[in-house]
């Protein structure tokens, strides 16, 4: 694996800290690992020691608390050299200027413009295309099987249709998606060398700026042009910001709703019982997605948050300038949050609204409502074409990619009926 590091070894690398493993082998061994460790458990990220919680109500504090801050200047191991941008994970972290890399004022105003944008009328509107989508690539899915009756759900289903979505909400053309998804792709993936991915991040800035320059020229329909010419709030946004915006918004957008799509499916399809509760209306599709939004979440740790004082948890101190990872489906698991059998997929649970993976306070993402349509879309939509749909494979054929935050598959192949 060509995973360039630091350039030096990191100083104060605790012994002991739970190895979060770029291979993504055994998500859920490193699950459990991560919450036997305790409520603030030590890390290993590629090398770079940091925090991470593994708590509901811990977790619901920290991301509330005004001590930790997103401003990598913040982070003492960036300060003192130790990481640069030679770390495989700094992209994710020094992302430039947006909504997701500012705290107080800064982000409020930020944020205020994307709310503008994506409303929830705004989201109504476009229900009628994200059906019209699904359609289009349930008519894919069943062109698409090869010799065997045997199809890619992910590569024909789950990932093209979050592309299209947020690709019409921010006016990107549609000959433009196969390029961004190979681009996201390959810069969340750890087998990617440090300086393709770099290079990526330079190309999508690029990308970026000149539909943000068409739209100021020439402005639409579309969120790009309502981030540009949003007024409230302050400021208007300056082309940076709204590249930042846009760049986050896109990554987290589709990569979520992927996630979710695939994981409801892998646990219906595991699920039996449970599946025939849904398709026989004893259970509806909106416990599905909330159940599968705790129990395995799209997101498994949310890179960084870095602390501006000491901040005590329990018995642990997090130190000024140290970093603090979320570690969602830690959290999701969690036991005094969900119960002894947490470890458990069960659509009936009572708390299975009661979960954090979307993020909580001021940082909470602004796409989640959008994730949740999309998903509310799909999965009646898919089994209600493919009642029989079932694993062209045994479950633990299954592989995850090597992507260190998002829990993503690297195939999903089905037979439909």
């Amino acid at each position: 694996m060509n995973c360039p590091h630091t350039a030096a070894a990191p100083a104060g690398r605790s012994t002991g800290a739970v190895v979060i493993d770029p291979m993504v082998q055994d998500l859920d061994g490193e699950t459990a690992r991560l919450r036997d460790a305790g409520v603030l458990a030590r890390i290993d990220l590629l090398g770079v020691p940091a925090w991470t919680v593994t708590r509901h109500a811990e977790a619901r504090r920290l991301l509330l608390d005004q001590r930790l801050v997103k401003d990598i200047d913040a982070w003492e191991l960036w300060r003192s050299g130790v990481v640069t941008r030679a770390w495989p994970l700094i992209g994710m972290i020094d992302a430039g200027r947006s909504m997701f890399t500012v705290d107080g004022a800064e982000h409020r105003r930020l944020r205020t413009k994307t709310s503008q944008a994506l409303t929830p009328r705004r989201l109504e509107a476009i229900r009628p295309a994200i059906e019209e989508f699904t359609e289009e690539l349930l008519g894919q899915l069943e062109a698409g099987r090869d010799e065997n009756g045997v199809v890619d759900l992910k590569a024909v289903f789950a990932q093209p249709l979050p592309m299209k979505v947020v690709g019409m909400l921010m006016g990107v053309d549609e000959s433009q998606h196969a390029m961004l998804t190979r681009q996201y792709k390959a810069f969340f993936s750890m087998l990617t060398p440090q300086d393709e991915r770099l290079a990526l991040l330079a190309e999508l800035d690029v990308f970026y700026a000149e539909l943000v320059r068409e739209r100021t020229a020439r402005p639409a329909d579309d969120l790009t042009s309502a981030l540009i010419l949003a007024e409230e709030g302050g400021e208007p946004l300056t082309e940076e910001e709204v590249v930042g915006n846009l760049k986050a918004m896109v990554a987290a957008g589709h990569e979520t709703t992927i996630g979710l799509v695939l994981n409801a499916v892998r646990a219906l399809l595991s699920h039996p019982d449970q599946l025939r509760m849904v398709l026989d209306g004893e259970a509806d599709w909106d416990a599905v997605i909330e159940e599968t939004l705790r129990w395995d979440t799209p997101t498994t740790h949310l890179l960084m948050r870095f602390a501006t004082e000491d901040i005590t948890v329990g018995d642990e101190v997090i130190r000024e300038g140290e970093g603090v990872v979320i570690s969602y489906r830690a959290i999701g698991r969690d036991i005094e949050q969900h119960g002894p059998d947490a470890d458990a997929f069960d659509i009936t649970r009572p708390t299975r609204n009661r979960h954090m993976t979307f993020g909580h306070g001021p940082h909470i993402c602004p796409g989640a409502a959008l994730s949740r349509v999309e998903a509310a879309t799909a999965l009646p939509a898919l089994f209600g074409r493919f009642p029989g749909l079932r694993l062209a494979v045994p479950d633990e054929e299954i592989t995850k990619l090597p992507v260190m935050t998002q829990n993503d598959m690297a195939a999903f192949p089905v037979l439909l009926d």
